[in-house]
């Protein structure tokens, strides 16, 4: 695959991961009474924190985020979005819902990418999309004190992350994977994320023998 159109490639769908991400950290803050500035500070963690741990452990240098101005406007634009959202909690919470998913579909893809362009092995590769995807994320509900998504029993988080990983590795390996397929492999993300969400599916209790937890977010 060309190294330019990689590149290209690995930037497009990153800066808008991180602006999907950061939509809905500006949400759960605008849900929490956070103020402006902690709008901006909890959508910029979970847009970026993914990313700059992703690059961190691929040891390439400075993660991308603080080498490059233009990661800085995604957060910036979604703060000033949600601050202009008419709009009450539940419609916000359906919001937070799709938009996380759209970060998730996006950066499960990138960060495989980016860690099979760096030289990692196909199983490293896979599971350095899928902390990328998720971290944010855990970032997010920690700061705002929720339980984080990934780790939530009656929600399926990190398995089309998983999904979305493998088809990325998948896809770079057979020398397919462009704007288009990566594009469609992030929609696949997307959709199973979101018919988890319709249909309540959730991956199996740590022990078979348990009950399920019952709990509300808040």
């Amino acid at each position: 695959m060309n190294a330019l159109m990689t590149f290209h490639l690995a930037l497009i769908l990153d800066l808008i991961g991180v602006f999907f991400f950061a939509v809905s950290g500006s949400l759960l803050a605008a849900r929490r009474g956070f103020d402006l500035v902690g709008s901006l500070l909890l959508g910029s963690m979970v847009g970026l924190g993914g990313g700059v741990a992703r690059d961190i452990i691929l040891n390439t240098g400075p993660p991308s985020a603080f080498t490059n101005p233009i990661y800085l406007a995604p957060p910036l634009l979604a703060a000033v979005l949600v601050y202009f959202i008419p709009g009450n909690i539940e419609r916000s919470a359906r919001l937070l819902l799709t938009f996380d998913a759209g970060g998730l579909a996006l950066f499960c893809i990138t960060g495989t990418l980016k860690a099979l362009e760096a030289g990692m092995n196909p199983v490293a590769a896979l599971l350095l999309g899928v902390t990328t995807a998720v971290g944010g994320g855990i970032l997010r509900d920690v700061t705002a004190n929720e339980v984080p998504r990934v780790f939530d029993p009656k929600d399926l988080y990190a398995i089309p992350a998983f999904v979305g990983a493998g088809l990325a590795a998948a896809l770079w390996h057979l020398g397919w994977l462009n704007l288009l397929t990566g594009t469609l492999a992030a929609v696949v993300v997307f959709g199973l994320r979101m018919l988890s969400l319709r249909f309540g599916w959730h991956a199996p209790l740590a022990a078979r023998s348990w009950a399920r937890p019952r709990f509300r977010r808040r």
